[in-house]
């Protein structure tokens, strides 16, 4: 079983609450090109952007891999 990573999870959620990788930047309040590298998995997110994503989401701090 493969482990999941910071941006499938976050990439599960956004899709399951039906939003685009815009709109979910725009109201977590980060510039659209760093959210799509988080979910890519390409850069890692501090801990204020992954704050402000799983508030935008309405998931878990839990849910996200450390």
């Amino acid at each position: 079983m493969s482990k999941q990573t910071t941006g499938s999870v976050l990439k599960a959620a956004r899709l399951k609450l039906g939003v685009t990788q815009i709109e979910l930047a725009e109201k977590a309040g980060i510039h659209i090109n760093t959210y799509a590298r988080i979910e890519r998995d390409e850069q890692e997110p501090t801990f204020d952007t992954v704050k402000k994503l799983v508030k935008a989401l309405n998931i878990k701090l839990e849910d996200i891999p450390s």
